[in-house]
């Protein structure tokens, strides 16, 4: 293969990893609002919130999770701090009194 077809190819191939990792927003980026606002226009998003964590996160009123998931309390870091979003958990099992 010729020198200048492989030098195409490993730059196509740094640009789309570069793509690859903008596509997820990262929480302590932005400010709480912003991420509350994100999560509301796309119903539910993967956002990164740290160096090597990312999770799902939904809207609290929707249908974004599979049964028996439901949307539960999260807190994501934030630009301005600790900010409440939803992500989908398995609610607990009620204990019968």
């Amino acid at each position: 293969m010729p020198m200048r077809k492989i030098a195409f190819c490993a730059a196509a191939m740094i640009v789309a990893a570069t793509n690859f990792a903008d596509a997820r927003p990262d929480t302590r980026t932005m400010t709480c609002a912003e991420t509350q606002a994100l999560i509301q226009s796309r119903h539910a998003v993967v956002l990164t919130t740290g160096a090597n964590t990312y999770e799902r996160y939904v809207r609290q009123f929707g249908n974004e999770c599979d049964a028996p998931y439901v949307p539960m309390v999260d807190y994501v870091p934030t630009r301005d701090g600790q900010c409440m979003v939803y992500r989908c958990e398995e609610p607990a099992p009620m204990v019968p009194d």
